[in-house]
């Protein structure tokens, strides 16, 4: 970077500055410490939720269905009572479930490059109304062949994680606020995740599940059809999908009226939505105008023109430091930021997926199937599930994503502080084999209530904790291993990319080794010989990361960045 280019992007720094002081004076100088980081002074909320908001697309579309899965897939096999039941759901439910990241996995880098070239806000508008789309119409097929082919299409439409991600990024420029800027991302998608899982439970089959609303004498039941509302008893796994969507269609009107452009050449690009918004927030700011005092009226008139008198004299005057510089023309060839560090972070980025979004489709089926007797059992031997209605998995699951939201809140940061990301991540990755190591066990104690509650807590507990420190630190990683900032939409997408292929091949093994271990009496196998496994070599390859030291011209370059 030369010695003028940091000039002007020092100035770039100082007239921003007093941009934010002119558009809010009231604000104290006490409320931004220099090198205290809070959520009261984290910058571009407003942005960040409902950045966060549109992140709600992957819980809705992908967590949504994982408490009624099971069910889903034996209500529509030929004979669901047949003695390879079990087997064949345990095949079926991974391949739906690996439907979803291979979808995303096609897009991933499209999305990426895409949102480098046309801008971020409309890749996730785009993304959002396919979403959308699939939610819907995955609610309303009865057939293996039409549910896959709209859980790829769903997947395809969330392949802009990366996108989200890197406008992130963009929006709080500031490094100090990265922890927290980026684990507003995961509270949402906890948040969504423990709605889903609740919300996918307690509605899926709503004529068995909600009688006195949808059964014979319920309160839909306009027609007085003798079993139930009719359209729920021909689709029973319609209602979750009509919540999502209407959702989605919600966060996708909100993101059209009020996310900003955040890619640096589109920032001042013309948007219409925005336009609209502003209309629909100036409708409601005069009207609360019209109840506050002609002090406080003029008070605000005073510093809106404080302000854009101050823009005038800076932009106007003879000082040659611009208001906002032009992005640089540098597009260099994608080959050269494929850097050692990034490469193998992106590598432990895969590896948490690996096992992470097998045991998320593996543990609801093993709470859905049924019980065994396990009279002969040995240490190793022994086979079944706990037997568990769709909405008590729902709910239980739900529970525990409530307790990965206040980890990520309250014990996250005090943790990322004392030990940084790397150390954060390190312990994630310790954590994850003790929980696959005892999950199987669980079905051993089917028989006994409170031992069963208690271990289950257990197993959730670890994985929960271990999975709510290795998302955001793994991410924030990613992101510091980048190169450069004008690629993170790659870099992202390229982690996007692999996390889904991760996602994709995880559930299909863990399928194939479930119905395996159904088949010779060892439920424990694709517990032990896949899960711990993968989470023993993402142990191993987390201890050998290390953090790059960048050099002074790409610290001053990321910070004028």
């Amino acid at each position: 970077m030369s010695a003028r280019a940091g000039v002007e992007g020092v100035g770039l720094l100082e007239v921003e500055h007093q941009r934010e002081k002119a558009l809010n004076p009231l604000q104290s100088e006490d409320s931004v410490v220099e090198g205290k980081v809070t959520w009261r002074n984290l910058p571009q909320k407003k942005q960040l939720l409902l950045l966060a908001l549109c992140r709600l697309s992957t819980p809705l579309s992908n967590a949504c269905l994982l408490p009624y899965l099971y069910y889903l897939v034996k209500s529509i096999l030929s004979d669901p009572e047949h003695p390879s039941a079990p087997q064949q759901i345990s095949r079926l439910t991974g391949l739906l479930v690996a439907a979803y990241p291979l979808g995303q996995m096609s897009t991933s880098m499209i999305w990426g490059r895409l949102s480098d070239h046309y801008g971020r806000k409309p890749a996730i508008l785009l993304g959002l109304f396919v979403s959308v789309t699939a939610n819907l119409a995955f609610g309303f097929s009865r057939t293996i062949g039409m549910l896959l082919f709209w859980r790829v299409l769903a997947g395809m439409a969330n392949g802009m994680l990366g996108v989200m991600r890197t406008m992130t990024a963009e929006i709080v420029k500031d490094r100090k606020y990265h922890t927290r800027a980026f684990l507003a991302l995961p509270v949402v998608f906890n948040s969504g995740r423990v709605a889903a899982l609740a919300i996918g439970g307690c509605l899926a089959d709503p004529v068995k599940n909600i009688p006195w609303l949808f059964g014979p004498r319920g309160l839909f039941n306009f027609y007085h059809h003798p079993e139930g509302v009719a359209w729920a008893l021909v689709y029973p796994y319609a209602l979750p999908a009509l919540f999502n969507g209407a959702v989605l269609a919600t966060c996708l009107i909100l993101a059209f009226l009020w996310l900003k452009e955040s890619l640096p050449s589109r920032e001042n690009s013309w948007d219409p939505g925005l336009v609209v918004g502003r209309v629909i927030s100036n409708l409601f700011t005069k009207k609360t105008r019209r109840l506050r005092s002609g002090y406080s009226a003029i008070q605000i008139e005073e510093n809106q023109s404080l302000s854009a008198n101050l823009l005038t004299t800076e932009s106007g005057s003879g000082s040659s430091t611009p208001i906002r510089a032009k992005p640089a023309s540098r597009r260099s060839g994608l080959r050269g930021i494929w850097t050692r560090p990034l490469v193998k972070t992106l590598i432990a980025f895969g590896l948490l997926p690996l096992h992470n979004a097998t045991f998320l489709h593996v543990f609801p089926v093993f709470l859905s199937m049924p019980t065994a007797p396990n009279s002969n059992a040995t240490i190793v031997r022994f086979t079944g599930g706990l037997g568990l209605a769709s909405p008590t998995v729902g709910l239980y699951l739900a529970s525990f994503g409530i307790c990965g939201i206040l980890l990520q809140l309250f014990i996250y940061p005090r943790i990322q502080k004392y030990v940084g990301n790397l150390g954060v991540f390190r312990i994630a990755s310790a954590i994850f084999p003790a929980a696959y190591l005892l999950a199987p066990y669980l079905t051993l104690l089917s028989g006994h209530n409170t031992a069963q509650w208690v271990a289950m807590a257990t197993v959730l507990f670890l994985q929960v904790m271990g999975r709510t420190m290795a998302m955001p630190s793994s991410v924030i990683l990613l992101t510091e291993a980048a190169p450069r900032r004008d690629v993170l939409g790659t870099v992202h997408g390229a982690g996007s990319t692999l996390s889904a292929l991760s996602s994709a091949v995880g559930p299909v093994i863990g399928g194939m080794l479930l119905a395996k271990g159904i088949d010779i009496g060892v439920i424990g196998l694709v517990w032990w010989s896949w899960l711990l496994l993968v989470a023993l070599v993402a142990l191993g390859w987390s201890c050998g990361l290390e953090i790059e030291e960048k050099g002074e011209e790409a610290k001053l370059e990321t910070q004028l960045e």
